[in-house]
């Protein structure tokens, strides 16, 4: 059984933030997104800017079968300019339904289940453009700089509502 906390609807203010967007299939994510982070981070320290929160995966576009647009973002307090492969961008305020998940990132996938579940009971519906996520956001609060137990991440889904 995986470890999530019962889901709520938290009210957000918008958060600038830059990233490197990738298309990736679900079997690339793994390989693929983890090290972009240090890049983004590396660019923000050449540019002087201090991050001011925990890395994040913005899932733009989900398609299971197909690719996922993804950015690997670091929140900045306020808007700069991208450049190169990084990207400026910002996740809108407004009112997201969020679920805390403590363990593998492996069971990730499990826990988006049970949000997506748990809305469509509710009778939530998401901010979506089309096939676009107006937020589908992983907060990754902890990780392999801070707890090398990968049992004892912490994650935070945060999916805008319509």
């Amino acid at each position: 059984m995986i470890n999530i906390t019962e889901p709520k609807l938290v009210e957000r203010s918008e958060q600038h933030y830059v990233a490197i967007r990738k298309l990736v299939t679900m079997a690339e994510i793994g390989p693929t997104l983890p090290p972009l982070s240090d890049d983004v981070f590396a660019w923000l320290a050449e540019k002087g800017i201090q991050p001011s929160g925990a890395v994040f995966w913005r899932y733009n576009v989900v398609e299971m079968d197909k690719k996922l647009e993804i950015d690997v973002a670091v929140p900045i307090a306020s808007a700069v300019k991208g450049d190169g492969q990084i990207i400026a961008d910002v996740l809108p305020a407004g009112r997201y339904a969020t679920m805390l998940h403590t363990g593998h990132p492996s069971e990730l996938e499990e826990a988006t289940a049970n949000l997506l579940a748990w809305a469509e009971k509710n009778n939530i519906q998401w901010k979506m453009n089309g096939e676009r996520w107006g937020g589908r956001v992983e907060w990754y609060y902890s990780g392999p700089d801070t707890e090398p137990d990968m049992s004892k991440w912490e994650t935070e889904l945060a999916f805008l509502t319509a």
